[in-house]
């Protein structure tokens, strides 16, 4: 995360780094994975994480009722900028979900606390044919992750391997999948339980889930959900809501895998819930 610290997030546009957006834009530029970047007054971190993306992906700026600007230096830097008025984390990513034409789809935080290249070794996984669904465990540096958020991940990690067998440690917010697969799971959720629906949805359905380990820093900006206790306690109760619902769905079996043919696996496969 070093280039994160010597790049430059002054709002003016002028980011540091690796390039913006459209840096490989032009004649028969290809994007093989779009990111989704649900973004609500994040200004300050905009112009490093743009920056950050490697060629070939093309970033989704959700703004989700900025007041400070965050949509307009997002267009000026070149990602595509989609707006959603509907408050709430859920409503933001999948209204980048639905604007996505990319084989690939990303999810990850606005906020500067995660390098958007570490998507790299996660579409590795998917476009072998390795996992079909690739979560970023958070790998933390001290102050990057509230205690009362760390100890809420824990507890519903621990939760999930007894639903589902799946070793999985951290329900994080970097993640990649195909795009017609993740359509086909119908999400619903529009607030903080979106994350877990998908990778309760995605279990139901025998879809193989693999982490992989990424480099977690502090913020930039100031934080809408985990960084106070309030935001954490409304997210239990939108995650509590979702496990119940997988609760009930469990009775049914699993239903087969994600949409669309796989390609042919790159060695052994991960397995359901294995690490690679």
């Amino acid at each position: 995360m070093e280039n994160k610290q010597s790049s430059s997030h002054d709002g003016t546009g002028a980011a540091g780094g690796r390039g913006g957006p459209d840096k490989d834009a032009g004649p028969g530029f290809a994007v093989l994975v779009d990111v989704v970047l649900p973004c609500l007054n994040e200004r300050s971190a905009l112009p490093w994480v743009l920056a950050a993306l490697p060629p070939g992906y093309r970033a989704i700026v959700v703004d989700n009722g900025s007041t400070d600007g965050s949509g307009m230096l997002a267009a000026r830097l070149g990602a595509t900028v989609v707006q959603e008025p509907r408050r709430g984390f859920g409503a933001a990513a999948h209204a980048g979900l639905l604007a996505a034409t990319a084989e690939f789809v990303a999810f990850c935080d606005c906020d500067g606390s995660l390098d958007p290249a570490q998507l790299a070794p996660m579409l590795t996984l998917v476009r072998s044919g390795r996992a079909d669904l690739v979560l970023g465990t958070r790998q933390t540096v001290r102050g990057a992750w509230p205690l009362h958020a760390r100890l809420a991940n824990i507890a519903l990690s621990r939760r999930l391997r007894r639903m589902t067998g799946i070793p999985v440690t951290d329900l994080g917010p970097l993640r990649l999948a195909r795009r017609t697969a993740l359509l086909g799971l119908d999400l619903t959720d529009r607030r903080s339980g979106y994350p877990l629906e998908m990778f309760l949805k995605a279990h139901h359905n025998g879809w193989r889930l693999a982490e992989v380990p990424v480099a977690y820093a502090p913020r930039l900006g100031k934080s809408k959900v985990t960084g106070t206790v309030r935001g954490t306690l409304t997210a239990i109760k939108d995650m509590k809501s979702q496990l119940d619902t997988a609760s009930r769905r469990a009775q049914g079996g699993l239903s087969g895998g994600p949409a669309g043919d796989r390609p042919p696996a790159d060695g052994p496969p991960a397995g359901r819930g294995a690490r690679p």
